[in-house]
């Protein structure tokens, strides 16, 4: 089976988690603050807050953005629960935008959804491919609100030479296993703010600052939301090789592009010529003219080794959601969601694996386009 993604350990990586592990230290050391300072030179931005998890990373760049109780955000429904659960935790509103054909949030649309509630505007850039984030940006500022960038998907990409992270006012990657770099978990927010940043660190770690000797104090309400050293560890170590590792992602991209370049079953997803794709997922549109269900071809590529995967079931389809907010309807969203089918593209794959992919995939597209079955 060749995963839609996974993680990609050598020897160095696991040397480097060794050499913690015989350290002094596991735990609120030296090894974070270094991991976080080569993210945000990474990126370009001037702080980085490292967290256990992109979802704690996204609770408290909600928190310390004071988001709370009767408060809205704006946001997308193609995402992982994260995005808008963590708001709602804090007793906020999630309120959805529709989507573009990328996936991305329709900024379009975005104004016509600011209510006096609204605090922050939440895009999530998409399988890598940037949002619009000049004009959210420009929304934001318009309304006087927040940008909080979900780019969990998107260390390492970029707007001309600006890399995602140094736009918005807090800006949370992922470095779960199957991301570009990986801690095992792991999260992190960016900011340009230092007092976001500084209230970041109170959050995941009690509240507490230390003071001489023993003495420390609780200034405000925290969690337990640490990095290891060890993770840490790890995630410096990838994240020497991010480049290399985007770039194997980018050539198997290209690959696929060439190789389904104006079919009639599917399209995919174009990346404008100003923009870097971090490449996380690499998204099939599958066409009504396939005459089936999504289901049909998903089992089909699977039963033929691909483990393919869907990005995601619209968020306001849990029943979480549905009990607690109604039942809602999105145009594109739902066409998103029923033509949507991501196939393998990672940095442990090679080009030959890439062929079988493409190959696999063709066959599997003709044959059911022939199948009198509906879509």
């Amino acid at each position: 089976m060749i995963p839609y993604s996974t993680q990609f350990i050598e020897e160095d990586d696991i040397a480097a988690v060794v050499d913690v592990l015989k350290s002094s230290h596991l735990t609120q050391g030296a090894k974070v603050e270094e991991f976080e300072a080569a993210i945000a030179e990474y990126v370009g931005a001037r702080f980085c807050v490292a967290f256990n998890s992109a979802t704690s990373a996204l609770l408290g760049a909600y928190a310390v953005a004071e988001i709370g109780e009767n408060d809205e955000i704006i946001t997308t429904p193609i995402s992982f629960v994260a995005t808008s659960n963590m708001a709602i935790a804090l007793g906020a509103k999630p309120v959805f935008c529709d989507v573009k054909t990328d996936g991305n949030i329709d900024e379009s649309l975005i104004e016509s959804l600011i209510t006096p509630r609204t605090r922050a505007l939440v895009p999530v850039d998409f399988a890598g491919k940037p949002v619009a984030i000049e004009a959210i940006k420009a929304i934001a500022k318009k309304h006087n609100l927040l940008v909080i960038e979900d780019s969990s998907h998107a260390l390492g990409s970029g707007i001309g030479t600006q890399r995602i992270g140094s736009f918005a006012d807090m800006t949370i990657f992922s470095f779960h296993a199957i991301k570009p770099i990986t801690t095992g978990e792991g999260g992190a927010v960016v900011t340009n703010d230092e007092a976001f940043a500084q209230k970041l660190k109170l959050f995941r770690s009690h509240g507490i600052i230390k003071k001489q000797l023993w003495n420390s104090d609780m200034v405000s309400l925290g969690h337990n939301f640490r990095l290891t050293e060890f993770a840490a560890a790890l995630g410096l170590s990838q994240l020497h090789k991010l480049d290399r590792f985007l770039a194997t992602r980018n050539e198997i991209a290209r690959y696929y592009d060439e190789r389904f370049a104006g079919h009639k079953l599917f399209a995919t997803i174009a990346i404008d010529a100003d923009e870097q794709s971090a490449r996380h997922l690499y998204p099939l549109l599958l066409s009504p003219a396939l005459h089936c269900s999504k289901e049909d071809v998903f089992t089909e590529l699977q039963t033929r080794g691909l483990g393919v995967q869907v990005h995601y079931k619209p968020i306001y389809q849990n029943s979480f959601y549905k009990e607690r907010f109604g039942e809602q309807r999105l145009a594109n969203t739902e066409h998103f969601y029923k033509s949507s089918l991501s196939i393998p593209c990672h940095q442990k794959m090679s080009m030959e694996d890439a062929r079988i992919v493409a190959d696999t995939v063709l066959e599997v597209m003709e044959h059911y386009s022939h199948r009198e079955c509906s879509f």
